[in-house]
Order: C-alpha cells, then sequence, then structure tokens
C-alpha cells in the first residue's frame, strides 16, 4: 500500500497528469478512427519516451493504451466502422441504435461500460500481481522457457486457416533476434561485419516499420487518404443509463470475467473478448432474437469485455514478462528501452514503477469518462481528421525521434527495411502479431533454454521432468495440435456426410 501511495504523489507530478490526459486523449482520437489504433500512438510516441524518467513514460503510455480502447467504439456506433479490432461486435448492435435514432443512448451506455471494465480489472490486476510474482520467482530457466514458448504457439494457434503462416511469421521474428552478438557467448551472428548489426535491430525500429509505416503506406493506398463520414445525427448531452445498467447486471459481470480472463490468456485480447462475450450474452439472453436489431445487451456485453481485458493484458506483462495483447507487448518495449525487464523481480526491484503502472490506468480510466461525457456532441469530429494531415504527421514524429535518440542513418533505413517487410507480411497474408511476439521474446526464449541445457548438463529432458515445464509444453504443443484435430475431425464429417447423401 505504501508503495502504492508513493506512486500517486509521484504521479500528482504536474507534467506527469498532463502527459497522461495527453496520452489519453491521442490514444482516444486514433482508437476512434477506424485503421488506426491506440498501439500506434504507442509506436510514434515510444522515441518521445528517451527524455522522460521511466515512471512518467509509462504514465503516459498507459494514458495511451486506455484512451485507445476506450476511443474504439466511437466509430463502429457512428459509422458502423470499428475504429480497432476489439470493437468488431460493438458494430452489430451500436451501430442499428443509431440508425433508429438512439446514437446519444448508444454512446453513453459504450461510455459506461468502458469505464465498468477497466477500473475493476486494474484493480484485480493490482491484487493479483503480487500474488503471482511471487509463486513466479520460484520458477528456473525451464519454466521460463517453457512459458515464453506456450506464449508463442498460443499466438500461432490463433491465426485460424493460416497456422503455417502464423509459424513463419513467429520464425522470422525469432530470426531477426539472432543477429547481433549472442546472448550467451557474445558470439557475432549474421553481422556480415558491420558495426550497425553488432548490436541487432532497434526495438523501436522494428515497430515503428511493421506497424506505423507499414500500416500507413498500405491504408492510404487503399483509402486513398479520405475518410470523410455521412454522419449528420444531432447528439444530445450524455445519459446515464442508470436503469439500463441494473437491468443487465449478470451481463455486465459476466462479459467482465470473459474479457479479464482472455485478456490473462497471452496473445488473445481485446478482440476475442470483444466477440465471445457478445456471442455469450445473446446465446444466454431470453431474447437472442433482439440482438443484430438494437439491443442494449449487444452493446453492454462487448464494451465491457474489451475494456476487462486490460487488466488481464497486464497480470502477465507485469508478473511474468509475458504480454497478454498486442499493446502490452509495445508496453514491454517501452521497458526495455528503458533498461527495464518486466518479470516476477520487478515487483520486488521497482515497486514503484508497478504501482505508477497501475495508478496511471486508474486515473486514465477516469480521465476517459469524463472526456466522453464531456465532449459526447463533438465526438464525430474526431472521425474527420484528414488522413492527408495525420499520416504525414505521424511519419514525420516517427523518423525525427528514431534518428533524435540513435543519431545514426543507419536506424531510418532499418525503418524503410521493416516497412517493406510490413508491407510484404500484409500481402502475403502472414499475420504480424507472431512476428512481434517472437521478436519480443526472442532473446528470453534461448537465453532461458540455453541455461536450462546448461544447468541440465545437455539432459533435454529435464524440460519434461519439472512438472511445471511438462505442463507449459503439454499446453503449447495442444494449442497447436487442437485446431489441426478440430479440422480432421470436420473434414471427416464432411466426408461421411457427402458419402451418406451420394
Amino acid at each position: 500500500m505504501s508503495t502504492f501511495i508513493a506512486a500517486f504523489v509521484e504521479f500528482l507530478n504536474p507534467l506527469t497528469i498532463l502527459l497522461t490526459l495527453v496520452g489519453c486523449l491521442v490514444g482516444m482520437v486514433l482508437g476512434a478512427i477506424p485503421g488506426l489504433a491506440g498501439g500506434t500512438a504507442i509506436t510514434v510516441l515510444l522515441p518521445l519516451t528517451y527524455a522522460m524518467n521511466t515512471n512518467m513514460a509509462m504514465a503516459m503510455l498507459m494514458g495511451i493504451y486506455i484512451g485507445g480502447d476506450s476511443g474504439g467504439y466511437i466509430g463502429s456506433i457512428l459509422l458502423g466502422i470499428p475504429g480497432t479490432s476489439a470493437n468488431v461486435a460493438t458494430v452489430y448492435d451500436g451501430y442499428e441504435m443509431t440508425k433508429k435514432g438512439q446514437v446519444t443512448k448508444a454512446l453513453s451506455i459504450a461510455t459506461v461500460s468502458n469505464f465498468m471494465g477497466t477500473l475493476p480489472s486494474l484493480l484485480v490486476a493490482m491484487l493479483a500481481c503480487p500474488v503471482i510474482a511471487a509463486l513466479a520467482v520460484k520458477m528456473g530457466p525451464w519454466e521460463y522457457f517453457a512459458l515464453a514458448f506456450m506464449a508463442i504457439t498460443l499466438v500461432v494457434s490463433l491465426s485460424k486457416g493460416k497456422m503455417l503462416k502464423g509459424f513463419i511469421g513467429a520464425a522470422l521474428g525469432l530470426f531477426i533476434t539472432q543477429i547481433g552478438y549472442s546472448p550467451i557467448s557474445s558470439t557475432p551472428r549474421f553481422t556480415f561485419d558491420s558495426f550497425y548489426l553488432a548490436g541487432g535491430f532497434n526495438t523501436l525500429t522494428v515497430l515503428i516499420g511493421l506497424f506505423a509505416g507499414s500500416m500507413i503506406m498500405i491504408d492510404y493506398a487503399t483509402k486513398n487518404g479520405s475518410n470523410k463520414n455521412n454522419f449528420n445525427q444531432k447528439i444530445e448531452k450524455f445519459y446515464f443509463p442508470g436503469k439500463e445498467i441494473l437491468e443487465n447486471k449478470f451481463n455486465i459481470l459476466r462479459s467482465f470475467l470473459i474479457g479479464l480472463f482472455i485478456g490473462f490468456l497471452p496473445g488473445m485480447g481485446p478482440a476475442l473478448s470483444n466477440v465471445v462475450s457478445y456471442s455469450t450474452a445473446k446465446s444466454s439472453s431470453k431474447h437472442p432474437e433482439k440482438f443484430g436489431t438494437g439491443c442494449e445487451e449487444g452493446v453492454f456485453a462487448p464494451e465491457v469485455a474489451n475494456n476487462a481485458s486490460i487488466g488481464g493484458a497486464i497480470i502477465p506483462m507485469v508478473s511474468l514478462g509475458i504480454p497478454g495483447d498486442g499493446t502490452t507487448v509495445l508496453l514491454l518495449s517501452a521497458l526495455s528501452i528503458h533498461g527495464i525487464y518486466a518479470g516476477p523481480l520487478l515487483q520486488k526491484n521497482n515497486p514503484t514503477l508497478v504501482s505508477m503502472i497501475f495508478v496511471a490506468g486508474i486515473i486514465s480510466a477516469i480521465f476517459a469518462l469524463i472526456i466522453q461525457i464531456i465532449g459526447i456532441r463533438y465526438l464525430p469530429a474526431v472521425l474527420n481528421v484528414p488522413y492527408h494531415f495525420l499520416y504525414p504527421a505521424i511519419l514525420i514524429i516517427s523518423f525525427m525521434g528514431v534518428y533524435a535518440n540513435t543519431c545514426n542513418m543507419f536506424s531510418i533505413f532499418s525503418i524503410l527495411l521493416f516497412v517493406a517487410l510490413g508491407i510484404w507480411m500484409t500481402y502475403a497474408d502472414i499475420p504480424v502479431t507472431p512476428f512481434v511476439l517472437s521478436f519480443v521474446l526472442g532473446t528470453t526464449l534461448e537465453t532461458n533454454f540455453r541455461n536450462a541445457i546448461s544447468y541440465a548438463h545437455g539432459d533435454w529432458t529435464s524440460f519434461f521432468t519439472r512438472p511445471a515445464s511438462c505442463i507449459l509444453l503439454l499446453l503449447a504443443a495442444a494449442s497447436v495440435l487442437s485446431p489441426l484435430v478440430k479440422d480432421a475431425i470436420a473434414r471427416a464429417k464432411a466426408k461421411k456426410s457427402t458419402a451418406a447423401a451420394e
């Protein structure tokens, strides 16, 4: 409790409050614009964090994280176009409510749902992290390797219909981590005697190239730089849906638990919790036929769940050093830029920083709620930010930030390289998430594997003789084999039914 109070006192620094508020606003704007997301803002603003202390940097990035997830529903409800992948299911009833003239009610329900998902999930995460970290401290390199391996395989297994391409993405990410000096023996690998490649590729250049650069290039090319919307309804002042909350209390609780659990699972994230909670709410409803026609249940469920996944995703990030979703990958990268590596010892070595993450998250949730309540009438204006102004600004800030912190042109060329790689991966239909996760966890994976083999004197069976490690590896295998078995069974049933019909 004392560290939480210390973090709160430090947060009261006017500059920290301002940065968190600005981060929340920027995240909300980019989260609202279809095609962009809060993760884009984190990627772009990462270079600025070099000039900040770690606590201040994480406060700003948490503001962007919360703001981005909170603003995604704006496009879903007003245009029927999800601002982010985490707001897909919100379209089904949110946009229908808008077409029925209930736009103010839909926006108000989504605003409150976001807050009810975010704040309690952060409080749960704050209580859970020390417990999980205390258990994780007792793990050895075998368990850490197995945990990182399981996280990567889980993400790969979610590449529905393209698991092979998911493996290709993960393999590319692991290969990139091999460039530079070995973390154990300091042997140069794939450096080609280049001074610039000796340290490997900077995390920041990889993230900016893959996320900001390639996304902007592809999006601008396909949308021709236009994002004008046709929304012309009048939005009234904020309406507090007290009656609706009471009527949906069980739906809200169920959706919260779904979001929290799915957020905790590495690689799952808010997009999955959004869809699962909506489907569960529909199947559990007494009136499932109303879903898709503009019912309140269909807005509460996905919006509570996708924001509840925030707290769920932060739990493995802080306590284990394993990202729960794509945005926490970026937060882990931000910590590594400051020379801090998340994991079980983070709670012990940097308790104030851990508390700052939660303080900033809680305050950001409050900021997002206030901004959305006050600015509810002006939300459509967010959707009219011209791409031809927005995209060049993002690129210029990204390139200038990277160059200012590395002071060499190689970083700029590296960004261009990963922009090209990102474009190729998009058109080759290779998912980016397995690549980024493998890149972030690659060094952890290799270091713990080699240490485990060394401690066991070359006996690789030690991974299976240790119970925790064995269970994690079996779960990793199951995550990969399960979709394959299901597909094989489905094909067999289809073949059997076809034969019976003939």
